[in-house]
């Protein structure tokens, strides 16, 4: 059971985004203007975390990474510790770790090849204790020099052994030269073609000329409070938190003569329930930030971590353990109750509810600041978090207001085990989705379209005949007879596994096409109604454009994007959008969480100054709509010219055929216009 709630709060604290420096780094270029210079690098580790070995095995924790890159010398074997990392099994995940405790210190012997030399160093690795992980991360510039006398005798004759090693040097040189990394600029092209670096320029000063849609963020904040809303009121209906309404309403009326004051205590009680979980919210994003918490909610390893969390929490609901957190958590914080008087006890009353609920609340907290970091909207998380404590708090100010009310609410019974049950049916639906972001990022493919499709029948299938009374779990009560609601319940949920049977042969599903992966994942398909991208790279795009003479459509999605499978859905499959979209343009998606390898890794300069380093394709097309275009939500929709220059506002997240239509008409009829 402990090992269980170890793992639960691992993936609880990866999945809501938590992060804080628990690493420090330290750097010392030692022996300088000598032939053995070497570098230090020294992590000093929290106490309670360690740091993972460089060998760490395969199914533990991420191991340490050091990217090494040089001008002017080279590296001379491999960088090494000061002392031997300790052995430690992991029983969660089964595996021998190699891990670091405290201070550990790392020595990267070097060879200079010329006078001056230089090396930047990035350090990517994670830090953990028993409550979490956390990312590490560092990065400097070491600056040295070389003594004349590395090549030269003490007569100034060149020796026979040295003119061999120069020989060598000036060929290591050489090819370094041609394959070096190019130091770029947000203005600079990423593809390596210097004679249109334009393409890549900043246009942000164009596109405000444009007339964009002021109420789109508006939207996107009130779905996310109405999602957070509707999180809410079924956390209220768990078993966590519904016995406690009338326990804790009873408590205020009791402890209270006066209905005046009892309805002041309730209210103060539910305020405090909302300022618990937006201050969570805001911590969150606080911590991150809009645009880390969106890269994390793309991020493949962030989906797997929060595909097994889910799946754990399903099977806890269906009865095959209980999660609880530790019990010395809720005596410390029930001792504060004790000990404090008047609306400060009232507060701690109201964090012990979000401690006991946990269990319950957790996965939905936890895909609801998942669907709030995709918005990339800095406020968003507290906005989610301020809908589901509203509807959380509202009960207990009601029932303080009309006590009467109480007598009308159902006891708690076998209903809310049935209620964890069915969560753990739409847990384990849910769980699939966040494992089809990772499956399309890497390409895997062991989740292609029909087989998650079929996964999902059986799931909804097998809720329905479970709500008809055909199927049991442990913890349910013998089924008498089936009320009118519940039976209702389970007709829909298998008329759904039936609305879904189409689209093992290619039906676009529209319903869900958010959480399904893409048609073009599909092995056998009747439908032919789907739009597909011609390219999948901007320069090429452009190129395209140069010799059709069309403008293109840039599409800025991502595997992991629920939006821009329904933009694709319901908006792409209308016949005059995809008549428009094949015909009159050069489709690009640049998918920002791709995770194939750029051919060699690249350094770019955003623009607050910060050097980074593009690994993957999907850092590339991420760079390019943050640098070019001043935006990192997805989906984002921009149309350009031959040069890269946008021909319309951008057009985000709006399910609507008609604007999207006179958002591409737009963009051709000024592409035209211009030439």
């Amino acid at each position: 059971m402990k090992r269980i709630f170890y793992l639960i709060t691992l993936l609880t604290f990866v999945a809501t985004g938590f992060a804080q420096d628990v690493v420090s780094w330290h750097y010392n270029l030692k022996d300088d203007n000598t032939d053995n210079p070497y570098l230090e690098i020294t992590a000093d580790i929290e106490r309670g975390y360690h740091l993972y070995a460089f060998d760490n095995p395969p199914g533990g924790g991420l191991p340490l990474q050091f990217f090494f890159d040089t001008k002017g010398c080279k590296l001379n074997g491999d960088c090494v510790a000061d002392r031997n990392y300790t052995v430690q099994y992991n029983e969660i995940f089964e595996v021998n770790e190699h891990l670091y405790e405290g201070t550990v210190t790392f020595t990267q012997k070097i060879i200079p090849t010329e006078k001056d030399f230089s090396i930047e160093l990035e350090i990517k690795g994670q830090a953990c204790n028993d409550m979490g992980c956390y990312q590490t991360f560092g990065s400097h510039v070491f600056k040295g020099k070389a003594p004349l006398s590395n090549n030269v005798s003490a007569s100034g004759e060149k020796k026979e052994d040295n003119i061999h090693q120069e020989a060598e040097l000036i060929a290591e040189m050489t090819d370094s030269l041609q394959s070096a990394e190019p130091f770029m600029t947000p203005e600079a092209n990423l593809s390596g073609v210097t004679a249109h670096h334009d393409w890549w320029a900043n246009v942000e000063a164009e596109m405000m000329v444009f007339s964009n849609d002021p109420k789109q963020q508006e939207r996107s904040l009130w779905y996310i409070f109405i999602a957070g809303f509707i999180g809410g009121l079924i956390a209220l209906v768990t078993p966590c938190v519904w016995p406690m309404i009338p326990m804790t309403v009873s408590f205020f009326l009791k402890q209270n003569k006066s209905k005046r004051k009892s309805v002041a205590t309730a209210a103060i009680y539910g305020l405090s329930i909302i300022v618990i979980y937006v201050a969570l919210g805001i911590i969150v994003t606080v911590l991150f930030g809009a645009s880390a918490l969106n890269e994390l909610a793309t991020s493949a390893g962030f989906n797997i971590a929060f595909f097994v969390l889910l799946v754990i929490f399903a099977i806890s609901f269906m009865g095959g353990f209980e999660l609880t957190l530790p019990s010395s958590w809720t005596n410390k914080i029930d001792s504060k109750v004790d000990a404090t008087t008047g609306y400060i006890s009232i507060f701690f009353m109201a964090f012990t509810l979000a401690l006991v609920s946990f269990s319950c609340t957790g996965p939905i907290i936890g895909t609801l600041l998942v669907e709030a970091a995709a918005t990339s909207n800095f406020i968003s998380p507290a906005v989610g978090m301020f809908g589901f404590s509203l509807a959380l708090a509202l009960p207990f100010s009601i029932f303080a207001m009309f006590p009467t009310m109480l007598k009308a609410v159902p006891k708690s019974g076998g209903w809310m085990n049935t209620v964890k049950v069915v969560l753990g049916f739409l847990e384990l639906a849910l769980a699939l989705k966040f494992l089809s972001v990772a499956d399309l990022a890497y390409g895997w493919r062991i989740l292609d379209r029909e087989v998650f499709v079929s996964l999902w029948i059986v799931i909804f299938a097998l809720l329905g005949i479970y709500l008809l009374g055909k199927l049991t779990f442990p913890h349910d009560d013998k089924v008498e007879k089936i009320g009118l609601f519940r039976f209702m319940l389970g007709v829909i949920s298998l008329a759904f596994a039936v609305y879904m049977l189409p689209g093992l042969w290619g039906a676009p599903l529209k319903s869900i096409s958010a959480f399904t992966p893409p048609l073009y994942t599909q092995d056998f398909s009747l439908y032919e109604g789907d739009v597909t991208a011609q390219v999948d790279d901007f320069d090429e795009a452009i190129t395209l454009s140069r010799e059709l003479d069309k403008p293109v459509l840039l599409d800025f999605s991502g595997y992991g994007c629920v939006n821009c499978r329904k933009m694709e859905a319901s908006v792409w499959t209308d016949p005059e959008i995809k008549r428009t979209l094949d015909e009159d343009f050069i489709l690009a998606t640049l998918m920002v969480d791709e995770k194939k390898a750029l051919p060699q890794p690249i350094k770019v300069t955003e623009k607050d100054g910060t050097v980074r380093t593009l690994r993957t394709y999907g850092d590339k097309w991420s760079y390019l709509q943050r640098s070019k275009f001043g935006s990192n939500a997805q989906p984002f929709y921009v149309i350009v010219d031959q040069n890269g220059k946008p021909m319309a506002p951008s057009y985000a997240y709006k399910e609507d055929v008609q604007a999207y239509k006179n958002f591409l008409d737009q963009g051709r009829d000024n592409f035209y216009k211009e030439k």
